[in-house]
């Protein structure tokens, strides 16, 4: 089990805050996405106060992880920030009611439409990935009588301690512009042109990070950066240092508390901080961008148990969920943690595969995890799901997107509707030549 306090056993039974877990599973059906929002608001006060540690900045939740219009309204509440990385997710933060100025808008491969969006939004950043972006994003701006502030992602060649699948600063990154070779050059046509005004340089370096260290090693090459931009007459007024921080998984991880996070975020900035102060420059305004780690094991997921099959040398247990509504195992052989809800005070006995109900024999939520014995009609709970799982569902063999359930204090309710088979199908259209 993941290392939140509001996720615990009373009287053999796991609770979510002051919810059981297997009620809510009766309630509102499974599979079931169920977040608690005390953890995720109390994680971005952290994030927030480990910031100011370090002087003028602010934190930017990566909408990618996890993006509903409750989850935003609850953290633009307590001073986030938000990135956006599609038309998408800058829709839901614009109707979620999110300033603009506080949106910073990534991604190295955006559309003529998601570069005209953000401008007529007037989106505090452009974090610009590509060299078709400058001139594109120029035009656009010109277009509208507008001066836009950019970012420019640098690649710093940085060897995350993580998976390879999750590295973002390997030197065959398709993101960002190499630090080593024509970052300067780009950074120096971005300044001449008359509709961008150059900000600063961002930076991400992989994800599921436990520890400081490749932060460092990224921190004092982008202080020489900037020094080197100075030298060329070029001000950096803003360092977003992205994000990347890791969650507990499985017993393999570091068991994280808000805190842990909190203090990874300020041993990074008090380097950037000694840094700057060696190289004798201005502290820039710095951003950090975490995801995952403000809701990764705010999320759990729950199902019900439809099928057990025991070979010889593999236990299945069969749930009513799979790689349409968490593809993560597909995807990057990523592990999970798992309960059996209404016996969690019970050993686990047995090693089991969560398969999941789709046509796929790669369909697997978790692989050879300890657990309770479990019977068909058992309601289970995979632990970690809140990063990555409803944000890349899909419809895969047409099954619907389930619902998501937000806890908070002594208050529970839907905060996405669950799909139904006209949703699914709402956008078909049979020709009249049919």
């Amino acid at each position: 089990m993941n290392s939140r306090e509001t996720l615990f056993v009373a009287d053999g039974k796991l609770n979510i805050g002051n919810f059981e877990a297997s009620a809510l599973a009766r309630k509102y059906g499974t599979p079931l996405y169920v977040m608690d929002g005390d953890h995720i608001e109390n994680l971005c006060k952290k994030m927030i106060d480990a910031v100011a540690t370090y002087g003028d900045g602010a934190v930017a939740y990566a909408s990618k992880a996890f993006a509903t219009k409750a989850t935003t309204r609850l953290m633009d509440k307590v001073g986030m920030w938000f990135d956006a990385v599609s038309g998408g997710e800058l829709h839901l933060l614009l109707t979620s009611g999110v300033n603009p100025k506080h949106i910073i808008f990534h991604g190295n491969a955006k559309t003529e439409r998601e570069i005209h969006e953000g401008v007529n939004a007037g989106v505090g950043y452009f974090v610009i990935d590509s060299t078709s972006e400058i001139d594109r994003l120029n035009a656009e701006a010109g277009r509208q009588g507008k001066k836009q502030e950019v970012l420019v992602r640098i690649n710093p060649l940085v060897s995350a301690h993580t998976y390879s699948a999750v590295q973002t600063a390997a030197p065959n990154s398709k993101f960002g512009f190499d630090i080593e070779k024509d970052a300067l050059d780009y950074v120096k046509t971005i300044n001449s042109r008359e509709n961008l005004v150059f900000k600063g340089v961002h930076i991400h370096i992989g994800s599921q990070i436990y520890d400081h260290t490749s932060y460092d090693v990224a921190v004092d090459k982008m202080v020489d950066f900037i020094v080197k931009l100075g030298e060329n007459g070029i001000p950096c007024h803003t360092l977003d240092l992205g994000g990347g921080y890791g969650v507990y998984y499985t017993d393999e991880d570091p068991k994280f508390t808000p805190e842990t996070t909190a203090n990874i975020v300020k041993n990074i900035l008090a380097r950037l901080a000694d840094k700057v102060a060696e190289k004798g420059i201005e502290k820039p305004f710095v951003i950090v961008e975490p995801g995952r780690s403000i809701v990764g094991e705010a999320g759990i997921t729950l199902y019900t148990v439809n099928a057990i099959k025991d070979f010889s040398v593999k236990k299945y247990v069969a749930i009513d969920g799979g790689m349409f509504e968490n593809p993560r195992h597909a995807l990057y052989d990523s592990q999970y943690s798992a309960i059996v809800c209404d016996k969690a005070d019970e050993p686990m006995t047995d090693k089991v595969t969560l398969a999941g109900k789709c046509c796929e024999s790669g369909d697997i939520i978790a692989e050879d995890v300890p657990l309770q014995k479990a019977e068909v009609g058992d309601i289970v709970a995979v632990f970690t799901t809140g990063a990555y799982n409803y944000s890349m569902a899909s419809n895969y063999n047409l099954n619907a997107v389930p619902p998501v359930v937000m806890v908070k204090g002594d208050k529970e309710d839907l905060i996405v509707k669950g799909q139904t088979y006209e949703d699914i199908l709402r956008n078909n259209v049979v020709p009249e030549w049919i």
